[in-house]
């Protein structure tokens, strides 16, 4: 498990990380969401001894990083897939890390092959292009067999074929009791690949729980197909927001299903179709996090 207990980091003037609390708890796949700049990358190079707190801890089983005298087989990750020695061929550089761990070398070739490299472990991994230097870094998360592992942006670079591949290899992970922990922009595939969700912003903790935890209660829109969209917007009025979709299709946000479909009634337009959706781990994440963006978008002319 991991522990972050009143975590605080700041630089300077700056305040990476504001009393952070949070547990990542086995057996689950953890998605950790916030904007750029909310502390993520930086939470976890604390839990890996990369930074030191200012204020509070970060703990693997209740010890900090520099206290596990074999890391790699306690604790693995990838926070930095472009972080190796590029002179070194992609088994070389696993041979270190397995050197420096007692880790026997057999090891290094089963997880080349797990991982879908051992055809390019002689090379350079210098040359590697991303999707390659990510699948390198997760082969030496895995070196060690640890426990627990931490991701920062793991699919970035990969293929829509690695981008399953690694979805179904976390949630094997969890399923045998191990902590996954993994940092992500991509809402959609966190929806799809964790279990449980910690969403921070300028460093202070937002909220947490599952994807349906986060969502149930979040205002979606209603899908509408009807004879005569015109009228039902007439009916509906300028108060509620109205998107025309490619197909045709209304899509309608703030009154209910129920009440949209009483409305058409009462103006005498014929509904095809009335479908609640609901809302989005990405338009709930936006709504949590608008006022914790540190740099937004405006939209405008340029001056």
């Amino acid at each position: 498990m991991i522990t972050i207990d009143h975590l605080t980091k700041r630089y300077d003037d700056a305040v990476a990380i504001d009393d952070l609390n949070f547990e990542v708890k086995p057996g689950v796949v953890t998605g950790f969401l916030g904007p750029n700049g909310s502390g993520k990358s930086t939470t976890m190079r604390i839990i890996m001894g990369l930074d030191h707190a200012t204020k509070g801890a970060a703990t693997i089983n209740g010890r900090h990083y520099h206290e596990l005298a074999t890391p790699l087989r306690e604790v693995g990750a990838l926070l930095d897939a472009k972080a190796v020695n590029p002179r070194l061929s992609a088994r070389n550089h696993l041979r270190s890390l397995a050197a420096s761990n007692k880790i026997p070398y057999s090891r290094v070739d089963e997880v080349l092959e797990f991982v879908g490299i051992a055809s390019v472990a002689h090379k350079k991994v210098g040359g590697f292009s991303l999707g390659m230097s990510q699948r390198l870094g997760i082969a030496a998360a895995l070196l060690g067999d640890p426990q627990i592992l931490l991701f920062d942006e793991p699919v970035n670079g990969l293929d829509p074929e690695g981008i399953r591949w690694i979805r179904d290899f976390f949630r094997s992970l969890a399923k045998e009791g191990r902590t996954v922990f993994v940092s992500s922009h991509l809402m959609s595939e966190m929806a799809v690949s964790a279990d449980e969700i910690i969403v921070i912003g300028r460093g202070r903790f937002i909220t947490s729980g599952s994807v349906d935890d986060l969502t149930k209660d979040a205002k979606g829109s209603v899908l509408v197909r009807c004879s005569d969209g015109d009228a039902l917007r007439a009916t509906l009025g300028d108060a509620t927001a109205i998107e025309e979709l490619n197909d045709g299709a209304l899509s309608i946000t703030g009154p209910s299903a129920k009440d949209i479909g009483e409305m058409a009634l009462r103006a005498g337009v014929a509904l095809w179709e009335l479908t609640p959706q609901r809302a989005s781990l990405e338009e709930v994440f936006m709504d949590l996090t608008a006022d914790a963006v540190q740099y937004g978008h405006h939209v405008g002319a340029a001056q």
